[in-house]
């Protein structure tokens, strides 16, 4: 069922989104937008810490009550811009209309497209208060988690969709395929008990997986299933809603998850038609079971057999590279990347989204050019690649530059301090190293955490840093 949604997906997808660091004001014109639909009933059920709006959507006329929610961390996007796309979805007309009248005939939908907007606005995991909204569910120190909990009370759903992202260095229980999505039926007690509102959830799930393994064969996983005594998901469905929770991972070549974006919008409408038609009374509980628990075995870039000399004493190692996101509002996507080093030595258990056979070939640390540049503008990439041929990963240079500088715009690491600057091959030290092949030249540099073969003719990156 999820197969037809995925494809048509650009004829709902909410242009208006397309990267992870929205914030609230951008999607405010989109819901006043639906109040002139009558499908739609659009209010404002509370605020946030900082007084932004919370809001909520209603569609649909059926008996069985399915709340969804989004965004309760900050920077968990994903999903919210999947729900756009289905409030387009649900007000167009075409060869899925028997779809979307089953659902719109046989459930009520009510959704909270961003709960935590002052997350959003900083693009974090936690509220204006510092408070985790998913570690909230009892003592509910938050006016999002009160409002969470009211909003279920009032509405008293069958289902609910807790609408999450996850750590995009999982996979599918050990093997190294990126757990895209990641589906849970949260416990209720420590004993992991199964009664019929959980039953509910896990048959659900079952055939969620079932559509979604046409799509991403292999990249299906289950969350983690320990009981959390302090999260909604756990105390909803103790409270008699059967929640399922979805988790947005990783997808190589997605780095801002618009193609999980569009798994998500077909999961959750292949969801939606199983509750509609109870389609999901046909799927076993126990292969609910069978679902690989995702794992955390990925690095961004994993370098495997090269050969390093410290200390007089060579040794042949791995090294696993994790590209951190910097907050920038300047920059195209709101981020510039800082690398590090998080793994050294025997990897053989680990995976990267890029991976690269070191054998026969030797690792050094990056150098920095004697000689200062006076301007960025001299470091052209025909000035660049002759560089990072010399064994040479950061420039000097003298120019002053403004604060709205963006820092992916490099070609190389720059610096007006070279004296400070150190790129040993340290255990979350800096990533910036060359790897010669026998005969002495240089085959591959990393700058910040991204490597670049110097012996084939592909634009250079532009990923290096202000040190």
């Amino acid at each position: 069922m999820a197969k037809l949604p995925f494809e048509k997906h650009n004829f709902y997808k909410e242009t208006t989104l397309s990267h992870r660091r929205f914030k609230h004001r951008d999607i405010v014109p989109l819901l006043e937008e639906l109040k002139h639909n009558s499908l739609f009933e659009v209010e404002v059920i509370g605020k946030s810490v900082e007084k932004r709006d919370i809001y909520m959507v209603k569609a649909g006329t059926g008996k069985t009550k399915v709340m969804l929610w989004s965004q309760m961390h900050g920077d968990e996007a994903t999903a919210t811009m999947a729900l756009f796309d289905l409030f387009n979805f649900l007000r167009q007309s075409d060869e899925m209309d028997s779809v979307r009248q089953e659902i719109l005939n046989n459930t009520t939908l009510y959704i909270i497209p961003m709960l935590n907007p002052d997350g959003a606005e900083r693009f974090i995991r936690r509220n204006a208060l510092h408070i985790d909204l998913n570690r909230d569910a009892i003592l509910l120190q938050s006016p999002e988690a009160v409002l969470l909990k009211s909003m279920r009370d009032k509405i008293e759903p069958e289902f609910g969709f807790n609408l999450h992202d996850q750590s995009r260095y999982y996979t599918v229980g050990n093997t190294s395929k990126t757990a895209t999505i990641s589906f849970l039926a949260p416990p209720f007690d420590h004993a992991k008990t199964v009664n019929t509102v959980r039953a509910r959830a896990m048959r659900t799930i079952v055939g969620m997986n079932e559509a979604l393994q046409q799509l991403i064969p292999g990249h299906i996983a289950k969350y983690s299933d320990d009981y959390e005594p302090r999260a909604f998901g756990d105390n909803i469905q103790k409270w008699g809603t059967s929640v399922i929770l979805i988790e947005s991972g990783g997808y190589t070549g997605d780095p801002e998850k618009q193609v999980i974006r569009q798994l998500n919008f077909a999961s959750i409408v292949s969801a939606l038609h199983l509750i509609a038609t109870d389609g999901y009374k046909k799927y076993a509980l126990e292969d609910y079971y069978t679902i690989p628990e995702n794992t955390r075995n990925l690095f961004d870039l994993v370098i495997r057999k090269v050969q390093y000399q410290q200390n007089g004493h060579t040794t042949l190692l791995d090294l696993g590279i994790m590209r951190e996101e910097v907050e920038l509002a300047a920059a195209p996507q709101g981020f510039y990347y800082r690398s590090n080093i998080e793994e050294l030595g025997d990897m053989s258990v680990f995976y990267g989204y890029e991976e690269l056979n070191g054998e026969g070939l030797t690792l050094l640390p990056g150098k920095v050019y004697p000689e200062a540049f006076q301007s960025i503008a001299q470091l052209t990439k025909e000035v660049a690649h002759k560089l990072l041929a010399q064994g040479y990963t950061t420039v000097q240079v003298e120019e002053q530059l403004s604060t709205d500088f963006i820092p992916q715009q490099l070609l190389l690491n720059i610096t007006r301090n070279a004296t400070a600057l150190n790129h040993d091959i340290v255990l979350e030290g800096s990533a910036n190293f060359i790897l010669k092949d026998p005969s002495g030249r240089v085959k591959y540099a990393v700058v910040n955490g991204f490597i670049r073969d110097l012996k084939q003719d592909v634009p250079l990156l532009f990923h290096g840093l202000v040190l």
